[in-house]
């Protein structure tokens, strides 16, 4: 791949990304956004020049302009071959009867609404990236939109109940990752939403089963994976699909 960006890249599975995208040399370019940097993500900075470094908190949609700006003033007229909505926040653990409503307006604005927006304000890259390898085929090395979801977002799969905030903005992610699918199909931008597994990191607590690497891993070797047949499709990271 040419260039990648990555929303939520200072910890978790989007340090984890970045970290593999560096260390086996899969992107010319990478960027990475977060609201602080880590001093991990800027020691990797510091190690690779071919990493850049984003100021960027994905509830401020106003901001995301300059960001393309920043992205096309380095890719140029080849553009942005792959966007991973990655960043996210979870209220998980939440009953009826206790959830609250800015539980839900701020996990649907980080979950949902920012990935669409932020896909809306990088099409015109993700365009030309589509263009500029057009005999690449359907894919990640011609342009693809990878959302970072949950199978907690699973409406078929909930037996469980709960997690409100979480299962509802991550329900809402898959719809708008489908209805994506089929409006950039024409334009040959893939789309498809992606569960990385029950990892260990902040969110996914101490208890997950996967560790971060496994999650990484898999994730690329099935992103690398996709064609048109794919677009559109709710993926595990071991690329086993999931219902909605």
């Amino acid at each position: 791949m040419k260039s990648v960006l990555i929303t939520g890249a200072n910890r978790g599975l989007g340090l984890g990304m970045v970290k593999y995208l560096t260390k086996h040399n899969k992107a010319e370019t990478i960027f990475a956004t977060c609201r602080k940097e880590s001093e991990e993500l800027k020691q990797l900075s510091h190690e690779n020049k071919n990493l850049h470094i984003l100021n960027l908190d994905v509830a401020n949609t106003g901001n995301y302009g300059e960001i393309s700006s920043q992205i096309s003033g380095v890719v140029g007229s080849i553009g942005l071959n792959l966007l991973i909505n990655n960043a996210g926040i979870s209220t998980k653990f939440t009953k009826l009867n206790l959830v609250k409503t800015e539980q839900l307006l701020d996990n649907l604005t980080i979950n949902t609404i920012a990935p669409i927006m932020l896909t809306k304000t990088l099409l015109p890259l993700l365009k030309q990236a589509a263009e500029a390898n057009k005999d690449q085929p359907f894919g990640v090395r011609r342009a693809a939109v990878i959302n970072m979801s949950s199978i907690l977002g699973s409406i078929a799969q909930n037996d469980q109940g709960g997690f409100y905030p979480y299962r509802c903005s991550k329900a809402a992610l898959n719809a708008a990752t489908k209805s994506m699918s089929i409006d950039l199909k024409k334009d040959q931008i893939l789309v498809a939403s992606m569960h990385p597994g029950w990892v260990r990191t902040d969110m996914g607590g101490k208890n997950a089963p996967l560790d971060v690497d496994t999650s990484i891993a898999g994730i690329f070797a099935t992103v690398e994976r996709l064609g048109e047949a794919d677009t559109g499709r709710f993926l595990q990271y071991d690329g086993s699909e999931l219902p909605w």
